[in-house]
Order: C-alpha cells, then structure tokens, then sequence
C-alpha cells in the first residue's frame, strides 16, 4: 500500500508540472522564450524599443525640410483622381503654379510631421505580450503593420488638425485656388474640386508608415541598425 500510495504521488506530481507548464505557455508566462534566452517582457519592450527608434529615425527624416519633397518614395504627388487638372495647368501656361502646388503640399505633410512622434509612442505603449510574440514571428514589417493596424484611424483624427493648420501656414490653398478655377473655366467638362486636407494626411500617414517599415526592416536585418543590447538580443 505504501509502495502504491507513492507512485500515485509521484504520477500527482508529474501531472501537477504538466498542467502548470501548458498553462504557462498559453498565456505567456513561462520564464524565457527559448534560445534568445529573453523572457516575454523582455520580448516585448524590445520591440517597443524598436517601433520607438523607428518612429523617430522616420518622424526626424521625414520633418526635416523636403523630408518628403526630395524622397521619391514618400512625395506627395498631384492628386491622381484629378491629374486631368495638372495636364490642363501645364497646356494654359501654368506650370510653374502646379510645381508650386506640389511643393507646399509637401511642406504641409513635413510641418505636420513634427508631431506625430507622440502620438506614434503612446500608441506603442499600448502593445500586449501576446501583440509582442506575434510581432517577433510576423514578417519584415510585421511591427509597422501593427502599428498601422492599431493606430491608424486614431492617428488620422489627430493629425487631420495638424495637417490642417500646416496648410494654412504654408498658404496651400492659393496655390491650389488659381489652378482649379482655371481649370473649371473650361467649358464642357466636370468640375473637380478634391478634399486636400483628406488627401495629404493620408499621403502624410502612408509617408511615414513607409519609412517606419523601413527602419524595421534595417533592425531586423542589419546588426548595425541595433543600436541597445536589448534590440541585439531580441533580434539576434
């Protein structure tokens, strides 16, 4: 009996570590993720760390003047629904007020862009350990597109503002004013009269989403890009 009453404890015993460890699994909380030795919180303030020099490598080019202007990937264009009104500018002799157009519109997006490394951290602080592990798994863009996902209705509310008040200080409808009633002078053809407002904050946001990927991409990748020990150890 006493043999019995021994192994039914040890078998208890076993059972106990087995249920104990799933659990543990399943929700996070074991000691280390494996071989990189790092623990889930770890984890998951390292790729906060990540977002964090990312955002403010992207934020800090893309503020800087002719951030957008001179970088092919994020200048914002004329607006392509109405690139009929960009084509007619030109034919009547207007070219050097649509080159204008195009320049202040770029100026709003890199004046707005002064602010937004803010509201990109707070929306950081937010990632979970579960968001965290998904990141670590996920593709090259895996955090940017979190990121994007989480935030991007929020940061549009906020930056519409932003945007808005950088188009008044760069003057951007008086270049945008003369172009379009040209424009609508000629007879036989629809009106056109697009939000600029909506358009560069989305061509603002999707900017700096670019150069946010870009960053993530470089830390995943390039070791040198992995300025602290702990995006070293994450990324390793």
């Amino acid at each position: 009996m006493l043999l019995l009453n021994f192994t039914l404890a040890i078998g208890q015993s076993k059972f106990i570590k087995n249920v104990t460890n799933t659990v543990q699994n399943v929700t996070g909380n074991s000691g280390s993720n494996g071989g990189n030795g790092l623990t889930n919180t770890e984890i998951t303030n390292g790729l906060r760390e990540a977002l964090n020099v990312g955002t403010n490598n992207a934020t800090s080019s893309a503020s800087k003047v002719n951030g957008f202007l001179n970088n092919p990937l994020i200048k914002i264009p004329f607006p392509p629904e109405v690139k009929i009104v960009e084509t007619k500018a030109r034919q009547f002799g207007m070219g050097s007020q649509v080159d204008r157009f195009v320049s202040t519109m770029n100026r709003a997006a890199e004046e707005a862009s002064k602010q937004a490394a803010p509201v990109f951290i707070n929306a950081i602080k937010g990632m979970t350990i579960t968001d965290g592990l998904s990141i670590l798994k996920g593709g090259d863009n895996a955090a940017t597109n979190f990121l994007q996902n989480k935030t991007s209705t929020e940061l549009s509310n906020k930056f519409t503002p932003i945007v808005r008040a950088a188009m008044n200080k760069v003057e951007l409808t008086k270049y945008w004013a003369p172009i379009i009633k040209a424009y609508n002078k000629i007879p036989g053809i629809a009106k056109k009269n697009p939000n600029l407002e909506q358009y560069v904050t989305q061509k603002a946001l999707e900017g700096l989403f670019k150069l946010i990927a870009q960053e993530e991409t470089k830390i995943r990748k390039d070791p040198a890009s992995r300025i602290t020990d702990i995006l070293k150890k994450v990324f390793q």
